[in-house]
């Protein structure tokens, strides 16, 4: 990433200064959806931003620093999924409720795409902090997935045996790799209808252990 240019007496920002800085990152954020971080100069985004490369400088040591702030909102963002994994899961809602999961995160990850990008190519290099931040992001709705099979399990007659948490990683794991590869199976004829109705059987079946009703919804 661009070197920084130290400021030792960066700012602590006003009301003006929060919305120069809330400017610079959705500058950073909108340079990232069309151009890859490793093409992306400071002198773009203050120009994005309608200020100067200074300015940024006042409030962010370098690039790097600004998409770490993005992607610290991905956990704050993803909490909403939490709440859709909550359920309910008995009777004729649980088939809803596990659809709503899985359209919720594939909007999720669409709206966030261009910066999980980034962290996951951060993540594969090394980098300990993008690391964590990605496991912070799906943490929220990991949990809630252990807990919902941990309840589903004392509740159902005939749920299977699963390890809670290992089965919500495997879960999320899915969902996160279905939703990276979108337009890549979309390619091979793969309609995201498809995708997000086969996610949402299994996730169906891994709480409540019964058959989902049959039938595709419409296209997403």
């Amino acid at each position: 990433m661009e070197t920084s240019m130290l400021n030792p007496e960066r700012r602590v920002p006003g009301r003006r200064g929060q919305e120069t800085r809330e400017r610079l990152l959705n500058s950073t954020a909108n340079l990232l959806v069309k151009t890859s971080w490793r093409d992306i100069k400071i002198i773009d985004i203050a120009r994005d931003a309608n200020t100067s490369p200074a300015t940024f400088y006042q409030y962010f040591e370098n690039l790097e620093q600004a998409i770490l702030e993005l992607a610290e909102k991905l956990a704050g963002d993803a909490q909403h999924l939490a709440e859709l994994v909550a359920g309910p899961w008995k009777g004729e809602q649980a088939w809803s409720t596990a659809y709503k999961v899985i359209e919720g995160f594939m909007q999720y990850w669409e709206a966030n795409r261009h910066i999980f990008r980034v962290v996951d190519l951060a993540t594969e290099e090394g980098d300990l902090r993008f690391r964590g931040l990605r496991t912070r992001a799906l943490n929220a709705i990991t949990v809630a997935l252990s807990a919902v099979i941990t309840q589903a399990q004392s509740e159902f007659e005939g749920k299977p045996d699963l390890d809670p948490m290992a089965t919500a990683g495997v879960l999320v794991a899915m969902m996160v790799n279905v939703a990276a590869h979108r337009y890549g199976f979309e390619f091979w004829g793969m309609k995201t209808a498809s995708l997000i109705d086969s996610q949402a059987r299994l996730l169906y079946w891994s709480v409540t252990g019964n058959t989902p009703p049959p039938g595709i919804p419409k296209d997403f």
